[in-house]
């Protein structure tokens, strides 16, 4: 079997080793209303397969809520616990979705998961993760932490502290931080970037504080911008300006 080498790094790349943290959301279709739709995860993919082919070795952490959100279930009179379970397993279906739309584009994937399941995914170990980022792999971590009440960005921090990466990449659906939500105030200031303190003092809605906690006491930054720039990631990686960068 042919084992990808590790692609040499282009010099202009500013972070060598990223979490990309994508959320449910961004797979679903515009018109189609799909929960997965077919063209947006292709430009998706296209965006991972653009920053890996400069050298960048890449994880993503998926979450679920295009499918099923837990805390939605909890609203509709699901078990806490039973509905963050469907919510892990909604990102297993997102991360072979995902996996699949890669290996197509070329790009040799592995998925991981938090919960064993080992006909379609890995289990989650870190030094065998390490392993296929060093082969030129991409690695795609499902099933969050494998704990309900724990959110997919708490994974997304847990999965950096681990694997020693450069910085949290969280691809959303607007271009980057903002003093109140700009969608309901024209008025609302976006920052370029932010301390953790000053995101924590001004109650900024980053991350949920399990997940910003981790990143702050690991040092961990965290830039947020919008994935619909279909040319967003990589940018991101050679360090242009886009997105707010929360750092320390």
């Amino acid at each position: 079997m042919h084992v990808p080498a590790a692609a040499t790094v282009d010099p202009r790349v500013k972070y060598k080793n990223i979490v990309l943290k994508l959320s449910g959301e961004v797979l679903r279709g515009g018109k189609s209303g799909d929960p997965i739709d077919a063209a947006t995860l292709e430009k998706t993919c296209a965006q991972i397969k653009e920053i890996h082919e400069l050298g960048v070795q890449v994880c993503v952490v998926i979450g679920g809520g295009n499918i099923f959100r837990g805390l939605n279930g909890a609203k509709r009179g699901v078990d806490r616990t039973t509905g963050d379970y469907m919510g892990m397993l909604a990102t297993v279906i997102n991360g072979l979705a995902i996996m699949d739309c890669l290996e197509k584009m070329g790009v040799s994937t592995r998925v991981q998961s938090a919960i064993p399941m080992n006909q379609i995914a890995e289990p989650f170990i870190m030094r065998r993760a390490m392993r296929h980022l060093e082969k030129g792999r991409v690695v795609i971590f499902v099933a969050g932490t494998g704990n309900p009440y724990f959110s997919t960005d708490t994974t997304a921090a847990l999965r950096a502290s681990e694997m020693h990466a450069d910085i949290i990449m969280k691809a959303t659906k607007v271009d980057g931080i903002y003093d109140k939500d700009p969608k309901k105030h024209a008025d609302a200031v976006k920052y370029d970037d932010l301390t953790f303190i000053d995101a924590l003092r001004q109650r900024l809605n980053v991350m949920d504080s399990t997940a910003f906690s981790l990143c702050l006491d690991n040092n961990v930054p965290i830039l947020v911008f919008d994935l619909n720039d279909e040319h967003a990631i990589r940018k991101a990686v050679l360090g242009e300006k886009i997105g707010t960068l929360v750092h320390s």
